[in-house]
This record gives structure tokens, sequence and C-alpha cells, in this order.
């Protein structure tokens, strides 16, 4: 067991990493508001829009397979193990072999991608069979942002190879160079094509390729340029296959189930998709700049506590993460749903973005909104198991709450549609809500059962907190926006200020509620040794 000295230096690291992460992430979120900002104005919620989503989702899907989701839960692992158990020389044979494989497995699914983009369509916007204009317009694009998953998955690699070595910032702030690229297609170079309504497909294989060629002069500089090699024999990407199969249901439930809401969607009124897509932006704000980060930085302390058998350094991490993503979660919550149409209205309306999508959008918002808990908790304890390489029960778990997911989406859906209590695609988010909530409880539990985490003390106390200042935020949001007046009214520039005024007295009246009700910093340290 380390020094106490020596746990607090680490504990201290982890904190910083998590910062350097989330300072990057929140950036790359920032920029990313930028791009949707762009993409509303320029193309609203109409048919280019919805294509566009379709065919960026499809390899976005596969991206949460084979970058940040499955390949990169199991990958560093194992990387994590090589680096404190084995030889430089063999690591660096890992990363070769890795390299080599993964390239020539995602050089034929591209290709296949690529040839069948007009079966992918169908099979994700079955909606579209009847509409040619849609169905053609998506199918032209996909053929340009299927190539995407190639590019963005080798980055991946770059980026779990940067992390297991602590260099978390460069593969944190390479999809800001996505958000930029973006914006410069839409806003520059659209205007300037015969067609463009393609510009933003071009955009996506662009911004791939540049932010694969970004991280090569830092892996350079570390000596971790992959040299690729073929290496299916090999016994460490033996273990990262045999891991990556589960980990695909494991660690993407959430995304496969956002492609069955786009999918459902399709057969809604046109918008369905944008609005979905507009709201799922905004919870996908906090969950990047925080859960995603948090479970980032983790995932390699957690594999290397695991690996050096430090039990109580693996339970101690997990509830110091759990502290903080209800410190966090919650809040991020509750304002989502209470600022949900202002929000909206300040970022996104205007241009071809109209009142009437603003009110659609902020429906789904509303109903995302709670999800985000169930998001953020899936993120930081998917790698209890992984750093463990139990990847098993994070897949029946995974499949359990998919197949929830699809029941209730019908159940709402065909509800909403009848009694018109809300619009139709809010049905959509409201499932994806209920599935996350209950995959996380159940991943909680099952990792308390293992005897792997052990809540810490005071959790009644720190919820009861919690929970209350929540509430005193709430009631003080919802009479401050009774006072600022007609949000559409306004010019952008009150708009934003008094958006900004909203989201700084709320969060601060939570901050002081917290501490009116005995919450202190010192609730959130990583006490035990690491």
């Amino acid at each position: 067991m380390p020094s106490e000295p020596e746990g607090t230096h680490r504990a201290s690291r982890l904190l910083k990493s998590t910062s350097v992460v989330s300072s990057m992430t929140l950036l790359s979120r920032v920029s990313g508001l930028a791009r949707d900002i762009t993409f509303s104005y320029w193309f609203g919620a109409g048919i280019v829009m919805d294509a566009f989503i379709v065919a960026f989702k499809i390899p976005n899907l596969l991206r949460r397979f084979f970058s940040e989701g499955a390949f990169s839960q199991a990958f560093v692992p194992v990387i994590a193990e090589y680096r404190a158990t084995r030889s430089w020389a063999e690591v660096r044979e890992l990363i070769d072999r890795v390299s080599g494989t993964l390239s020539l497995v995602l050089f034929v699914i591209t290709a296949f991608g690529v040839i069948a983009a007009p079966l992918l369509i169908i099979a994700f916007a079955p909606g579209w069979v009847g509409d040619g204009g849609g169905r053609e317009l998506a199918t032209e694009m996909l053929r340009f942002t299927f190539p995407y998953i190639f590019f963005i998955s080798l980055t991946g690699l770059a980026g779990g190879i940067l992390n297991t070595y602590g260099r978390f910032a460069v593969p944190a702030f390479t999809t800001v160079l996505l958000n930029l690229i973006l914006i410069f297609f839409a806003a520059w170079v659209a205007p300037r094509l015969d067609r463009p309504d393609l510009a933003l497909a071009y955009g996506v294989f662009a911004a791939g390729l540049v932010q694969l060629l970004f991280q090569f002069p830092f892996l350079l500089r570390a000596g971790l340029l992959p040299r690729p090699k073929w290496g299916a024999a090999h016994e460490g990407v033996r273990r990262i296959l045999r891991l990556m199969i589960p980990v695909i249901f494991g660690s993407s439930v959430a995304q496969i189930s956002i492609m069955l809401d786009t999918l459902i969607a399709s057969f809604l009124v046109t918008g369905s998709i944008s609005w979905l897509y507009y709201s799922d932006r905004l919870v996908e704000f906090p969950l990047g700049v925080f859960g995603i980060a948090l479970a980032t930085v983790i995932l390699p302390s957690l594999s290397e506590h695991h690996a050096r058998a430090s039990k109580e350094s693996f339970s101690a991490t997990l509830d110091w993460a759990l502290r903080c993503v209800l410190l966090i979660s919650l809040p991020a919550a509750v304002g989502l749903a209470v600022l949900a149409k202002p929000t909206l209205i300040t970022i996104f309306y205007g241009g071809v973005f109209n009142e009437a999508d603003v009110e659609m959008a902020a429906a789904s918002l509303c109903a995302f909104a709670p999800g985000l808990i169930g998001f953020i908790l899936v993120k930081v304890l998917s790698p209890g198991y992984f750093a463990r390489q139990d990847t098993l029960t994070p897949v029946r778990i995974g499949i359990r709450a998919l197949v929830l997911s699809m029941v209730f989406n019908v159940i709402f859906v065909v509800t909403l549609v009848y009694t018109r209590w809300a619009p139709a695609h809010a049905g959509l988010a409201a499932a994806t809500t209920l599935s996350a909530l209950l995959n996380s409880t159940w991943l909680l539990r099952g990792l308390v059962r293992a005897g792997v985490y052990r809540p810490g003390t005071a959790w009644k106390r720190l919820f009861a907190c919690v929970a209350g200042a929540c509430i005193a935020m709430a009631l003080f949001a919802y009479w401050l926006l009774g006072r600022l007046g007609d949000w559409y009214a306004m010019s952008t520039t009150a708009q934003i200020a008094s958006l900004t005024l909203a989201v700084a007295s709320s969060g601060s009246v939570y901050i002081a509620a917290c501490y009116v009700l005995g919450l202190r910093f010192a609730d959130f340290r990583h006490r035990a040794p690491v």
C-alpha cells in the first residue's frame, strides 16, 4: 500500500488529469455548439439536415465500437497491464500489431460501407423507402461520411496510447478539429458549391483525415508512433479482440438506442430526426465535458490498480468518481430541463430554425434531461468492469437495457401519437432516458455484489444535500425566468446575457445551498490510497 504522501500525490495527479481532459473537452463542446449553431442557421431542421444526421450517425455508431467505445475499453486495460508488467519492447510490439490489424479490418469495413450505402440507409431509416429525395441524398452523403470510421478509429488508437502514458490533452483536443472543419464547410464551402447539400459530408471526410494526422507528431515525440504489422496471432491482440466483441454491446447501448430512435423517427413528421439531434447535442455537452472526461481518466488508473491487485484503491477511485458524478450530473440535469427553451432559443433560434423547431426540440430535451444522470453513470461505472477485463457482465446488462428501450420506444410513441400529450418524438427521448437509468442501476448493483466496489460513508447525507440544493436551484431558476421576459422578443445580445445570468445565478444558488446544507470540498477528496 502506498504511503500517505504518495497516495495524496496520485490523487492530485488524477484530479489534475480529469481537469485537463475536462478543459479540453469543454473547448470541444463549445466548438461543437458553434458547429450546431452554424448547422441550424444554414440548414435548419429540414430534409438536408435529416439526411446528414442519418449519414453521419452510421459511421458515428461504428466509431463508438472501434474508437473511444469498445476498442478503447478493451485496448487501454491491456496496454496498461503491458506497461506495468512487461518490457518496453513488448509494449511497442503490441502497439505495432494492434495498429496493423485494426487498419486492415477498418479498411475492409469502410469499403463495404461505401459500396453498401443504399442498403445501409434503408436499414437505418426505413421510413424513407418511399421518399426518393431523402433516401438518395442520405446515400450520397454516406459515401463520403463512411470513411470517417477508418480515420477516427485509428485516431482513437493513437489517443488510447497517449492516454495510457498520461498525455490526455492531445486526444481530448482532437475533436475540436472536427467541429472547426465542419463549421468551415457549412459556412464557407457550401455556398460556393454546385451541390451545397453535400458540403457537410465532404467536411466529415476532411475532418477525419486531419484528426488522424494531428496525432502523429505527438506519438513520434513520445517514441510511440505505430509501425503497423499484421498481428492476429499476437497474444495481446487476441486478448483485445476477445474483449472487444462483448464490449461492443456493453459500451454502446446508448448509441444503439439513439440509432433505433432515428429509425423510428424516420416514420414521423419531417424534422423529428433533427429535433432529436439538437436536443441530444445539448445533453452531450455536460456528458462530454464531465462524464466522458472522468471515465477517460479513471480507466487507466483502475486498470493499473487491478493489475497490481490493489482492491482498496480500486474501490476508492470508483467511489470518488461516483461522488463527483452526483455533485455534477443532478444539477446539470435539472438545469437542462428548467432552461430547455431559453437555451434552445439562444443557441439555435434564427435563420432556418424557427419557433416551431424550438418548441419541438424543447420537448425532447426535457425528456432527455433526466437521462444525463444515467448516461454519465454508465460512462463511469463501465470502466469498473473493463479495467478488470470483465466484458460479459456489461454485455448482459446492456442487452437487457437495449431490449427494454425498444419496448419503451414503441409504447411511448404509440401513446403520444394517439393521446397528443406531447410530440411523438419526445417519447423516443423518454425511452432512451429510462433505459440509461436502468442500465446504470444494474451496473452499480453488479459492482457492489461482486465486492469490487464498497460505497463510502455518508452517501445518504451527500445525496440529501445535493437533492436539496437542486430543489433550491430549480425554484430560483423558475422565478428568474418569469422576470426576464419574452425570449423570442429579445435581441441576440440580450438572449446571451439573460441565459448567462440564468445559468450563473442558478449555479451560484446551487453552490450556496450545498454549502448551507453542510457540503464541503473535503467531501470530494480522494482519501483512500490510490
